[in-house]
């Protein structure tokens, strides 16, 4: 008889990961992973099962409703894993409001209190409802669970999670909640396992893929992050701007004739390191070239990671460690030394070998403060979660 299996699901704004778990022995083991890329036909499945990768063209076109699109994935991965042993999918939801302070057993009740924060992520909370709803017509009888980015935030103190706007906004949902939660959640946990001593001081996670921001932990409980109300917060991203003057928005609709739709479209999807190098959203594609365009974006890039830790330290009362995880965080050794130069006063210096080699432990034998490339994985976060909830709604023996 095959093991039981979980899988999640990671949803973008383009793409889906999904993650296949095995439950036998000590928790959630992961044995396959695969993405579904949305951006061109013919709509792509990349499966990696082992050390085999299989890149497969769905023939649902990219206007294919989801259900038929996974309908499609799941044929293909039942070639290679017995879905008839999986027990639960677990999903990442980028919103969770003030709400939901962990994760939760996905019924009617839940999918509409998902639904109603729509409007606080309209980009992305649509992709983790559409995939939730198109499994339910898919495999009704199996139990799903989600997973909040912003749950693991909450224990921001009020003066964080505060704008200065009148109080009746705030009372609203108008505040700061913070995103990536369930990267921060694992680096967390990773740190603890590798340092413990360093996991109990004051660290700063920065998480820099596509989507980037950076998070203050003290004794692995979040203190502060970048990202506020919406994930175009804080320190630029591949097409996303950003911290950003209000004044700057208030012109572009007054003056500059923009109206909502226009405006969105500018912040989330033509801005950041597209925006300012007129290359490309891809820092690797920017460290290639020789463009001083290029090389402007970078630096922006790298000046506002830099500052951003240096705030976060304030709110920490110090600073003991940086962890840098994600795409750019984990692979890219010229961004990590570009950031640390710019926090030399502060104590932050890498050793150039482990820097370039994608080290664990990337700083100087002499720096006051520690430095890492530590590896996230949501996925294995959604997992154990997914497994707790469904263990704990089984009927006892």
């Amino acid at each position: 008889m095959s093991e039981p299996l979980l899988v999640t699901f990671n949803a973008g704004s383009s793409t889906v990961k999904i993650g296949l778990f095995a439950l036998g022995g000590q928790g959630p083991r992961r044995i396959g992973k695969g993405v579904i890329d949305f951006r061109e036909p013919p709509l792509r499945f990349r499966l990696i099962e082992g050390p085999d990768t299989f890149d497969i063209a769905l023939e649902a076109g990219p206007d294919a409703a989801l259900d038929a699109v996974l309908a499609e994935a799941f044929r293909r991965l039942s070639w290679h894993f017995d879905l008839d042993s999986v027990v639960a999918m677990g999903h990442r939801i980028v919103h969770g409001g003030d709400r939901y302070a962990g994760p939760v057993l996905i019924d009617d009740a839940a999918l509409a209190a998902i639904e109603a924060l729509v409007p606080l992520a309209p980009l992305h909370q649509p992709q983790g409802l559409g995939l939730i709803r198109a499994i339910r017509r898919l495999r009704p009888e199996l139990p799903q669970t989600a997973s909040f980015d912003t749950a693991f935030h909450r224990t921001h103190a009020d003066v964080v999670r505060r704008f200065a706007i009148p109080r009746a906004m705030h009372d609203e949902g108008i505040k700061r909640y913070g995103f990536h939660g369930l990267s921060y959640r694992y680096i967390a946990g990773e740190l603890a396992r590798r340092e413990p001593a360093l996991a109990k001081g004051r660290v700063v996670v920065a998480h820099l893929g596509s989507g980037a921001s950076l998070c203050g932990l003290e004794n692995g409980v979040s203190r502060d992050t970048s990202m506020g109300f919406s994930a175009l917060d804080g320190i630029p991203m591949a097409t996303r701007c950003g911290a950003l003057d209000p004044g700057v928005l208030l012109h572009l609709l007054g003056q500059g004739g923009y109206d909502a739709a226009r405006l969105e479209d500018l912040l989330y999807r033509r801005s950041g390191l597209l925006g300012v190098s007129g290359i490309s959203a891809d820092s690797r594609d920017l460290l290639d070239s020789d463009r001083p365009e290029a090389r402007e974006a970078l630096d922006l890039f790298c000046f506002r990671i830099a500052g951003e830790i240096a705030r976060l330290a304030a709110t920490l009362g110090g600073l003991d460690a940086v962890v840098f995880t994600a795409g750019i965080g984990e692979h890219q050794p010229p961004i990590r030394a570009a950031v640390a130069s710019r926090l030399a006063w502060l104590g932050l210096a890498l050793d150039e070998s482990a820097n370039a080699a994608n080290a664990v432990r990337i700083s100087r034998s002499d720096a006051r403060i520690a430095a890492f490339a530590i590896p996230t994985d949501e996925e294995a976060v959604i997992a154990e979660d997914a497994l707790a909830l469904v263990e704990l709604a089984e009927p006892a023996a």
